[in-house]
């Protein structure tokens, strides 16, 4: 369990940390420099939603030690309660500002995830975008279903390369069953459930304009790169949680707190 003490809001039923990407970086550096072992999901509308289908996924981001907001429209929502230094902490962004940060301070990544070839595409960009960044290794997952638990082999892989964080990049949920599932397992004291960062940062799919990012229509932008696939996520689920989160704020449905981790609830 981290001792340290995060602000977060309730948002149907799910806890969201309402933090700044500053408060984020530095929440991670004392949970290496402490050798705490923790886990941390990146946040968006669509985890939100699969969390009201999905009983055992919404437990495992209410129990982490950092849920972030991922998306503008948790972000426009932590404003609301008086969180108003809350910012939004993009996984892609932090994934960079961590590994930036890392020249200094040494720190060791282990990138677990992504399509063949994905991954080691992302470990060669980074690195050329960041010289001095030590990747401890890599790893990219054969095709298997959300909850599966790793053979023994990729576990002692991972912990052999003695990293200091591992970044997970399996879509949600999977990705954050994984990270809930393996933490007992693992010597890292941080992983990051990161979604789609290792795509982008693999130069796989390309990302939205900034100002696209913070108008809160980079759904838009990433539904026209990816209709198909990305389809039932923005036109079903993005109606809903505006209805939903209408109905939590004007009290027409309320939504129960059973979040352990933090000390601030709305």
């Amino acid at each position: 369990m981290s001792s340290i003490v995060l602000p977060y809001i309730n948002v149907l039923g799910v806890k969201i940390n309402a933090i700044s990407m500053d408060s984020a970086i530095r929440s991670i550096a004392r949970w290496i420099k402490d050798r705490h072992k923790v886990y941390c999901n990146v946040c968006a509308v669509h985890t939100i939603m699969e969390c009201q289908r999905n009983e055992m996924l919404r437990s495992i981001v209410n129990n982490s030690d950092l849920s972030t907001p991922d998306g503008m429209p948790l972000v426009w929502l932590a404003h609301h309660y008086g969180f108003r230094e809350a910012t939004r902490v993009y996984g892609p962004d932090l994934m960079l500002s961590v590994c930036e940060q890392s020249q200094r301070r040494g720190y060791r990544h282990f990138f677990y995830g992504g399509k063949p070839g994905v991954v080691d595409q992302l470990c060669e960009n980074l690195k050329n975008r960041y010289p001095a960044l030590e990747v401890a290794g890599s790893y990219s997952p054969p095709l298997r279903n959300v909850g599966y638990l790793e053979e023994p082999g990729v576990i002692r892989c991972i912990n052999d390369a003695s990293a200091d964080i591992v970044w997970v990049g399996l879509g949600t949920p999977k990705q954050d069953f994984w990270v809930a599932q393996h933490r007992k397992h693992l010597n890292a004291p941080v992983l990051v459930a990161v979604g789609a960062a290792f795509d982008f940062h693999a130069g796989i799919i390309r990302q939205a304009p900034k100002w696209v990012q913070e108008s809160g229509l980079e759904w838009a932008f990433r539904l026209m790169q990816e209709p198909r696939r990305l389809a039932h996520r923005y036109l079903i689920y993005n109606p809903l949680f505006i209805l939903l989160t209408f109905m939590q704020l004007s009290g027409l449905r309320k939504y129960g707190n059973t979040f352990e981790n933090n000390d601030v609830c709305v």
